[in-house]
């Protein structure tokens, strides 16, 4: 999946979708990180904003936590959609 930048839909819940693709598919399995904001903004060449943006949207979602020093992890179970 890319990034769709001239579309209607902010960068930062197409980077969510995206992420959250990879946690439904194990990608990044329970109780692992996901990759730093600084690597989605390596990975998807946005704005460390953007990428804190998707990230909290993923947290809202209850699909991962932020552990203080540590990094953004995937919870045990995410919800069931």
């Amino acid at each position: 999946m890319t990034l769709d930048l001239d579309g209607p839909d902010p960068l930062y819940e197409q980077i969510a979708q995206i992420l959250a693709a990879r946690i439904a598919d194990g990608t990044y399995p329970p109780r692992r990180r996901i990759p730093s904001e600084a690597g989605i903004v390596d990975e998807f060449g946005v704005s460390r904003p953007t990428a804190r943006a998707a990230v909290q949207l993923l947290a809202e979602r209850g699909l991962v936590h932020t552990v203080r020093g540590k990094g953004t992890f995937v919870v045990d179970s995410p919800p069931q959609t």
